[in-house]
């Protein structure tokens, strides 16, 4: 039996039994009781609509400041506060990857947490005023999130040449650019044919950083095949008469801090005014509502 299906399978079994607690509390239990077996049904029910191949492992979570200065950096830090207080609150274990003045990159780890937060891919925006600003002006800035799979060297047919990368080795750096390792530990890699660059600086030596890099450079391979194949299945759709879905607009959320308290998914149209607890990762309504959709 294969791992994702056996997870599928406790999935199912979860929901059974919940349901008979439910049932059985239903006149007997506290209110509160109750609620928490609720909330614990709901969340395996959730789990029963993530059937990607991908939806019951791990992810890379990668959030980059737009334009903006210090406003935008500050958001992009914001935004790795709220997820890393999110995977705390479900139990998963985060991890850093790579970070610099404008990106992070991190691994969370857990059960279904790629099925959980891939739908976190997008832009994120945020009006606020800025404490940046001498004036107390009211300031809009943007960061972008990604969300790749876990994807372990050898697990997809995903075929890295030697000739197609550029490796660079540098020596690892703490916040504020801070050398932290005498050694030239940190790891750079270019793939040649889509310019994409990937880098790794947290792991203990170069080989280690050298294998992370590429795990993720195979896990955005990955991706652009997955996009390419939904491109050909879009055309298909269109030539048979069927819309085309847009998937992807200029913001998927806002959090919106002045001059009214507001976060709204634009995709769901969830929305609710308790910012701080957004922030403070509480992101239940917003990933199920999305997942469900």
């Amino acid at each position: 039996m294969s791992r994702d299906l056996a997870r599928l399978q406790e999935s199912v079994s979860a929901i059974v039994e919940l349901k008979r607690e439910v049932e059985g509390l239903r006149e007997e239990a506290s209110e509160k009781e109750f609620q928490l077996v609720g909330e614990e049904l709901s969340k395996e029910e959730t789990k029963a609509f993530l059937s990607g191949k991908y939806d019951t492992g791990d992810a890379i979570f990668t959030i980059t400041a737009g334009a903006g200065g210090q406003d935008a950096q500050d958001w992009a830090t914001m935004l790795l506060r709220m997820y890393q207080r999110y995977a705390e609150r479900k139990g998963f274990k985060t991890s850093i990857i790579h970070e610099s003045a404008n990106q992070v990159s991190m691994g969370i780890e857990g059960s279904f947490v790629y099925g959980f937060l891939k739908k976190e891919t997008g832009v994120h925006r945020l009006v606020r005023i800025s404490p940046f600003s001498a004036k107390a002006l009211r300031h809009t800035s943007f960061a972008a999130v990604e969300v790749l799979p876990e994807i372990r060297l050898g697990e997809e047919k995903i075929e890295i040449k030697p000739e197609e990368i550029v490796l660079e080795v540098s020596k690892s750096s703490g916040p504020g650019g801070q050398n932290v390792n005498k050694r030239e530990t940190a790891v750079r890699i270019v793939h040649i044919p889509t310019g994409i660059a990937v880098e790794s600086q947290t792991q203990r030596s170069q080989q280690q950083n050298k294998e992370r890099a590429l795990e993720i450079l195979a896990a955005k391979l990955y991706q652009i095949r997955e996009q390419e194949k939904d491109k050909e299945l879009a055309t298909l759709r269109q030539a048979q008469g069927k819309p085309m879905a847009i998937e992807w607009g200029s913001q998927i959320r806002s959090y919106v801090l002045h001059p009214y308290q507001m976060v709204k998914d634009h995709r769901t149209n969830v929305e609710t005014s308790d910012t701080a607890g957004v922030l403070d990762g509480r992101l239940d309504e917003f990933i199920e509502a999305q997942i469900r959709k």
